[in-house]
């Protein structure tokens, strides 16, 4: 049941968290097996990713697991900015 009073999570905001989710885990699974040399691509796919599941967790207002994903990209981003 929906109150008329909560927002409804428009379907880009949908596909931005399935895209983070698949990039996230794309980043630890090429990581995890060796499969990832350049670091440049594993921070970004990190830094998109939770940018993606951020935007879903603000429309759904899930504010723990926004929280983890602003500390996600954070890092992500601190970590591209040391390899520049």
């Amino acid at each position: 049941m929906t109150n008329s009073n909560e927002r409804e999570t428009p379907r880009w905001a949908h596909i931005a968290g399935w895209y983070g989710a698949g990039a996230i885990l794309s980043a630890y699974y090429a990581s995890s097996h060796g499969h990832m040399e350049q670091a440049a691509v594993y921070h970004l796919l990190n830094l998109s990713g939770a940018i993606g599941v951020g935007i879903v967790c603000w429309f759904q207002r899930t504010w723990q697991a926004l929280a983890l994903e602003v500390a996600w990209a954070s890092i992500a981003l601190s970590s591209i900015l040391q390899l520049s």
